[in-house]
């Protein structure tokens, strides 16, 4: 019996690459892709206050709050006030989550710290 190791000629086709067909993603850009993978979160704190607060966000707002967060995170926000008509939103930029939230009027006489950034929505 022979122990010894035999080397099989190997074929040069065998190891050439097949490209693969570049996909078109010119129909969305890139900010729009990243949003899409990183939905706004909203930790059980906020869901709370929410509810107790009887404030009501519709889809359309919730879309306009992430498109928001995203822009602020690009400009190097990682804590943000977010005021809309009937409420004040605080949102961590970083992990795109809503933190807390109260009503409108509840946030006119606050002191808000540690954000470094504010956007303003009309709805």
């Amino acid at each position: 019996m022979d122990h010894r190791i035999h080397q099989v000629p190997q074929h040069a086709l065998q190891y050439q690459s097949v490209p693969k067909p570049r996909q078109n993603v010119t129909s969305t850009n890139f900010k729009d892709l990243l949003a899409e993978q990183q939905p706004l979160k909203i930790s059980k704190h906020a869901t709370q206050r929410l509810t107790e607060r009887k404030i009501h966000i519709d889809e359309q707002q919730w879309r306009k709050i992430g498109e928001q967060m995203q822009q602020a995170k690009e400009k190097g926000i990682t804590d943000s006030l977010v005021v809309m008509n009937n409420a004040a939103l605080l949102v961590n930029a970083e992990n795109h989550t809503v933190v807390t939230a109260m009503g409108r009027e509840e946030a006119t006489n606050r002191i808000f710290t540690n954000i470094n950034g504010t956007i303003l929505i009309n709805d």
